[in-house]
């Protein structure tokens, strides 16, 4: 089979999904942005050809791209794995004739009004929300819901570019603020604890899935600078019953959107009003947390992406052995890196259930805390009883201190 694939070189766990595509035999033709001599040695080996252009979000230079391929040999599948792609890449798969993915389930899971709307309109729960280019629209719909409201970019992926809302004065400072900006997503801010149901489906069904916890929910984390955040992949999808309504939720929102052979990440909240769908994408989720499933299923989750792609099946198994969670760890001050305490303290008490860290070195230039959860310092464990595996992250957030000047 061959497979164009979108962007191998970043970021950089892109490599992985052109891994598992070699390691299940298909031939991988690349499409990217930085030129052949750049791409490491075991990456360059990995790819049958490679062709750079300017931007892989450019419908016109992506096709050709691919056009040049089907030019010389049958291109079987066309695949991207980052939410700015999704849209492009489906595209120019229906223009070129390529099975896969259609250009309205990537839109609806691109356009935040647009999948509520297509959402809740077959019975799945969801906040309330519009489409908003003007004043007069974003103040009707305040009017009619009631505070708090939560304003973001209508594409936006997590809490990127993401403002909650308590009252007037906030609203006409969040209007001020977008200026001459395109529509927004307007919606209902959902109480609840927060996480998201991932899976890896074949033909709109998960051959694989993975629940995910936030500590505290994603809009406060990216918020508070004080905050150690974490977010952790539950072992107990299979063994808890509560986890059957979220599995329930996944399945009917893949049907809806029409969402095939494709990995998914689904946000969700749970409150006093129950189960809430917020957003998917028909993607893998970020922040390397097919990284965390792999290590905690004790899995290559890659090549099971791969093995669906090019056979619609996956050659995997989920174990379900471990927990598997990190805890961005935020520097005390923008500036530059100092040092670190705490971290010998840690690795003493936990080395054996620490999967990675990552600590700049003194010196670096710290990134801000709406950069993420992997822009600075950072550990991943994992530990066979989740509820351990929460105080291990939690005494690793009180214990390891990034210092900055």
């Amino acid at each position: 089979m061959n497979v164009v694939f979108v962007e191998p070189a970043f970021p950089s766990n892109q490599r992985e999904f052109v891994r598992g595509l070699q390691a299940v035999g298909a031939r991988v033709h690349g499409v990217g942005e930085r030129p052949y001599e750049w791409l490491d040695e075991e990456l360059r080996s990995w790819l049958t050809d490679y062709v750079q252009i300017g931007s892989v979000t450019d419908t016109t230079a992506l096709r050709q791209a691919v056009e040049h391929y089907q030019s010389r040999v049958w291109v079987d599948r066309l695949e991207a794995t980052i939410e700015s792609h999704i849209l492009p890449t489906a595209e120019v798969r229906e223009a070129c004739g390529i099975p896969g993915t259609s250009r309205r389930t990537a839109w609806l899971c691109r356009d935040k009004p647009s999948m509520k709307h297509a959402l809740a309109a077959a019975g799945v729960p969801t906040a309330a929300t519009t489409a908003a280019s003007t004043t007069e629209e974003i103040t009707d719909f305040v009017a009619r819901i009631g505070y708090p409201v939560i304003i973001k970019p209508r594409s936006g992926a997590g809490a990127q570019g993401t403002t909650k809302i308590n009252n007037d004065t906030e609203l006409a400072t969040a209007i001020e603020a977008l200026g001459d900006a395109d529509e927004v997503a307007v919606e209902e801010f959902v109480e609840g604890h927060e996480g998201f149901y991932d899976t890896l489906s074949v033909d709109g069904t998960a051959a694989h899935d993975f629940v995910c916890h936030y500590y505290p929910n994603v809009l406060e984390a990216m918020r508070t600078r004080w905050i150690s955040p974490q977010f952790v992949s539950t072992n107990e999808v299979d063994a808890v019953g509560a986890y059957a309504q979220l599995k329930e939720l996944g399945h009917r929102v893949n049907e809806v959107l029409g969402i095939g052979t494709s990995a998914t990440h689904m946000e969700w909240f749970i409150g006093d009003r129950g189960l809430r769908f917020s957003e998917v994408g028909c993607r893998p989720s970020g922040v390397g947390a097919w990284d965390l499933y792999a290590r905690g299923n004790e899995m290559d989750v890659y090549r099971g992406w791969a093995h669906a792609i090019v056979r619609g099946s996956s050659d995997q198994v989920s174990t379900r052995r471990f927990a598997a969670g990190m805890i961005a760890l935020r520097p005390e001050s923008d500036g530059v890196i100092s040092g670190y305490s705490g971290v010998d303290e840690i690795w003493n008490r936990y080395g054996e259930w620490v999967i990675d860290d990552h600590f700049p070195a003194p010196g670096t230039g710290t990134q801000p805390v709406e950069a993420g959860y992997m822009a600075n310092a950072w550990v991943r464990m994992k530990h066979p009883s989740y509820d351990t595996l929460r105080g291990m992250l939690d005494d690793v957030g009180r214990t390891v201190r990034v210092h900055a000047a």
